[in-house]
């Protein structure tokens, strides 16, 4: 059911698929309460590329060959649902643990990924189709839900994803957002900061192509049912996109794969990996052809990339860049959950060290709420926190900083040599680090944490991971 061989390996690189996770991800939040749990905890505005790397990750993990790594991811993503409960905005609530929820999400995936087969041409046959429905049959049993969510045979699948389209889902706010803002307002990727009008064109173009794409492809009960504009020759343009993806596939091996064209849009010039000085020859060909393009077409100004050097930012800015996860022009509680979540993922802690984690960053929760939140609503808004510019080093962010040091510690003597501290920004951050001590100590480490924290310094290691997109 997993690894080399399986159906779903064979699709995971396929270039069809971009299409079709566009289009899984708006039926997964036109779900009640799925919408309602992305608007309250997801980061997928704020940073999005980010939250796509995460998630072809944990596809990989999860369909792998080794199942040990598969039972580690397994239980990381309980852990994470677990963590992921409230209350909508019209007051009903919601839960990520709830098997029927995440049995719709992997309908979703499973129905999208038949979808784009059929409306590229190459629709698949029905024992192709019972192999890979009994695969993600598969990925909900590993991740120790009990049958019986889910259909038990393929035939009785279409009579339930029908039912669920026809009656539950909605025109949530999380959907809306999916199909008419975030590809419109899609920050650059790593790899293109630095050339905004580049960028701006090309969002321009595509945004409002993949927007008409995915409303096409809808069911069209749904589609009507949820009053979603089809614009004429939507249903062609759709057509020939999936065709052409599909064409895509004939291209030699090797040229398409998902992990490799992910790992270079989350590239960095300031990274150790080597493909870095290529991109960086690259981009100064692209920051000549932006300029013409300046010249031919005017673009509105986008804000310019901060010069080199720069270590420090504006109260503002450092809201908006790394307290504000969720984008949503506030801080609160599930903007600091999505710092332990991202943390624990990049370091691959287990749950001791993952709860040590996110008890740290709850308490410093308490502490940034009790100091900052002044108008008492239960969260910290731009204003207030660049009115009062705190001090944010209290005890609670002096325990997160512990934790990543224990997890940085190996061999727990207390101190971080330059082989462990290089491992922990190469794994976490993927980024190398120079002039360090041949001897870390945990004062040491504590303070460059807070630092950066507290200070607002850019020009370190732990910037791409927090606040880039």
């Amino acid at each position: 059911m997993f690894g080399p061989g399986s159906q779903f390996h064979e699709f995971f690189n396929d270039p069809r698929w971009a299409l079709a996770m566009v289009r899984a991800t708006v039926l997964e939040a036109a779900h009640p309460q799925i919408g309602g749990a992305l608007i309250d905890n997801s980061t997928f505005v704020a940073h999005p590329w980010r939250r796509l790397r995460n998630t072809l990750l944990s596809l990989q993990r999860m369909f792998g060959a080794d199942d040990h790594v598969r039972q580690r991811e397994a239980a990381r993503l309980n852990r994470l649902h677990a963590r992921l409960n409230g209350t909508d905005q019209q007051g009903r609530p919601y839960d990520a643990t709830d098997p029927d929820v995440r049995a719709w999400v992997v309908a979703t995936i499973f129905e999208s990924a038949v979808t784009m087969c059929r409306l590229s041409g190459q629709p698949l046959d029905q024992q192709t189709m019972e192999r890979l429905y009994a695969e993600f049959q598969a990925f909900l049993a590993a991740m120790g839900d009990e049958a019986g969510h889910l259909p038990p045979s393929l035939h009785e699948f279409w009579s339930y994803y029908d039912r669920v389209v026809e009656e539950e889902l909605e025109n949530t706010e999380a959907m809306r957002i999916i199909l008419y803002k975030l590809f419109d307002h899609l920050p650059a990727p790593p790899l293109l900061h630095g050339l905004p009008t580049l960028w701006a064109a090309g969002r321009t173009v595509a945004g409002p192509l993949i927007g008409t794409i995915t409303v096409a492809s809808l069911p069209e009960p749904f589609r009507r049912r949820a009053g979603l504009p089809e614009l004429p020759g939507a249903q062609t343009l759709m057509q020939g996109a999936y065709l052409a993806a599909g064409l895509a596939r004939l291209l030699p091996d090797g040229w398409l794969q998902a992990d490799t064209i992910t790992d270079l849009l989350s590239l960095s010039l300031d990274s150790d990996d080597p493909r870095a000085r290529t991109v960086g020859a690259l981009r100064d060909r692209m920051n000549r052809a932006a300029a013409l393009i300046r010249l031919i077409a005017p673009l509105p100004p986008e804000p310019e990339p901060a010069p080199e050097g720069t270590t420090q930012r504006s109260a503002e800015q450092f809201f908006a860049e790394m307290l504000d996860q969720t984008g949503n022009g506030y801080l609160d509680w599930p903007d600091l959950a999505a710092m332990a979540r991202e943390l624990s993922s990049r370091l691959d802690l287990d749950e001791p060290e993952e709860t040590r984690l996110y008890d740290a960053f709850a308490g410093w929760w308490r502490e940034l709420q009790s100091a900052l939140d002044t108008d008492g609503d239960g969260r910290v808004s731009a204003q207030e926190y660049a009115a009062a510019v705190p001090s944010l080093a209290g005890p609670a962010l002096i325990r997160v900083a512990e934790v990543l040091f224990d997890a940085t510690d190996k061999d727990g003597n207390q101190t971080i040599d330059a082989d462990e501290y290089r491992a922990l920004f190469r794994t976490a951050f993927q980024r190398d680090t120079t002039g360090t001590e041949t001897q870390y100590t945990r004062s040491a480490f504590i303070k460059d944490f807070l630092s950066f924290m507290t200070g607002r310094r850019r020009t370190t290691p732990y910037d791409p991971l927090l606040a880039q997109a």
